[in-house]
């Protein structure tokens, strides 16, 4: 079959919804697929910051997307001490939705969660890693945080940390506690989840009573209950239904979607196979058609608006024929390129991710590839993702997503890309001392490093098959006062949304 018949001829199912308007103060928010857990250190990844993320766990500093300032949270005010340590400040007055005091040691306790191997927190190994952080306290409401290496974007880092209570243990929580606006009243797992506003909330009051979160895989029926009146806000819809001006949005995306390789399992750990399966995709053949026309063709794993971002990296043609010629080339050399590759892709991941996954692997298999696409719910994928691999697995390459929306490389490379990285799928030594030192520099030296960062991801390593920065598609009630933004991809703040 040609691919671009494929691709346009794939289609979405539609579902009708019946209307179950909600009280003026109330709103229904739908999502594409329940969390796989509520606990605030696990906010990384989009759905449960969506819903956990400033509702109910907050964090020192705020992240304003619209001009790239930090501002004050459970933090009033921070400052440097030296080059290795910064001081915060942190708010009096503040209190867990379990009457427990906001203090320091609060803070000390988020951060040795997040880090510990005793819990598999992806927020520490995501924005933690590579580094290590001595908390002092100063009194109850001073603290001095010493980095290792220097951490000259310190205060951007804590804007990732979920402040939990000292007391929480070092185990996955099933009510979360926090100081946000918001506390989780009732969880049905696979149905819904309720948010209420507290009543003893630090700040200002917002003017959402209640949020009721649904779960819906298909894109169309999430559209089509808002047209209804059945929920309010669908952050994630397909651009096939962004249809209606008056409700529908574009929003700039943070987002990349990438195949993650594992290198170390033949024949993927040869050069000339993983420039073969970057030759192998006809990246236009998605623009338009399963994905949005405005998508961009990446070559990092960060958006353009990220520092460092190196304009001289250029996407991988489509050259079928050269993508042949390499695998001949390998199997010549004894590389096992007949060998099965497993392409692992998670159910719901972004609009028409199977489609998209089942395109992949007919292009792979053009070029002479033998891969087996596996589509997976979220928890099993999230443990095929991350380490520890399976010890004897097979050739397998991962369909994921990745946001960054703080606009620097550190939010993204470690994890990614060193070897100790909860989801590196290769090790270099070499990259791993050119991170370390682009996350200490400052200024145009620390762009520069990045920068040269990313050439070696691309050209030199070869790390994955890059594939798109994205555009976000949400559909808003028109009774609501809510635009979503890049933030809308991580999280949701109930507080934000006004009522007409």
């Amino acid at each position: 079959m040609n691919i671009r018949s494929y691709l346009y001829g794939s289609a979405i199912a539609l579902a009708t919804a019946v209307p179950a308007f909600a009280q003026d103060s109330d709103v229904t928010i739908v999502l594409n697929e329940d969390l796989e857990t509520v606990e605030p250190c696990m906010t990384s990844q989009s759905n449960i910051g969506r819903v956990i993320q400033q509702n109910i766990s907050e964090t020192l500093v705020e992240l304003n997307t619209k001009d790239g300032s930090l501002m004050p949270r459970l933090a009033e005010s921070w400052e440097a001490v030296d080059e290795d340590t910064w001081r915060f400040t942190l708010r009096q007055g503040v209190s867990f939705s379990d009457g427990s005091v906001f203090d320091a040691a609060d803070v000390v306790k988020s951060y040795e969660r997040a880090v510990s191997d005793q819990i598999a927190c992806e927020i520490g190994a995501k924005y933690f890693g590579g580094m290590t952080l001595d908390m002092d306290v100063v009194d109850e409401h001073t603290l001095e945080i010493t980095s290792d290496p220097a951490q000259p974007i310190l205060p951007l880092l804590m804007s990732t940390l979920t402040i939990v209570p000292s007391e929480t243990p070092f185990e996955f929580v099933q009510q979360p506690v926090g100081t946000g606006p918001y506390e989780m009243t009732e969880r049905n797992v696979g149905q819904n989840i309720t948010l209420e506003r507290r009543d003893d909330y630090w700040g200002e009051v917002p003017a959402v009573t209640k949020a009721t979160y649904l779960f819906r895989s298909d894109d169309a029926v999430r559209a089509a209950m808002v047209a209804t009146g059945e929920a309010d806000i669908v952050p994630l819809i397909g651009q096939e239904q962004a249809t209606n001006p008056a409700t529908d949005f574009a929003y700039p995306n943070s987002e990349t979607t990438y195949l993650r390789i594992d290198h170390e399992v033949a024949p993927l750990d040869d050069i000339r196979v993983r420039k073969a399966m970057n030759m192998a995709v006809d990246r236009e053949a998605f623009l338009g058609t399963l994905l949005p026309q405005d998508a961009v063709s990446a070559t990092h794993m960060v958006p353009p608006s990220t520092l460092g971002w190196n304009s001289d990296l250029s996407p991988w043609p489509y050259d079928p024929e050269q993508a042949r010629a390499l695998l001949e080339e390998a199997k010549a050399d004894g590389v096992p390129v007949d060998a099965e590759i497993t392409m692992i892709a998670r159910i719901g991941n972004f609009p028409n991710v199977t489609e998209v996954a089942e395109a992949l692997t007919q292009m792979f298999g053009d070029v002479g590839l033998n891969v087996d696409l596996r589509m997976y719910e979220v928890a099993e994928w999230i443990d095929l993702y991350s380490k520890p691999f399976a010890e004897g697995r097979g050739p397998s390459i991962l369909l994921a997503m990745h946001d960054n929306s703080r606009g620097d490389p550190v939010f993204s490379m470690f994890f990614k890309y060193a070897c100790e990285g909860l989801q590196s799928g290769f090790c270099s030594p070499e990259l791993d001392q050119i991170m370390a030192d682009a996350t200490a520099a400052t200024g145009d030296d620390r762009a520069a490093i990045w920068k040269d960062a990313f050439a070696m991801i691309h050209n030199d390593i070869v790390a994955d098959v890059f594939l798109f920065h994205m555009v976000g598609f949400s559909r808003v009630a028109e009774r609501l006062e809510f635009t979503p933004t890049i933030a809308t991809n991580s999280e949701l703040q109930l507080a934000q949304i006004n009522f007409k």
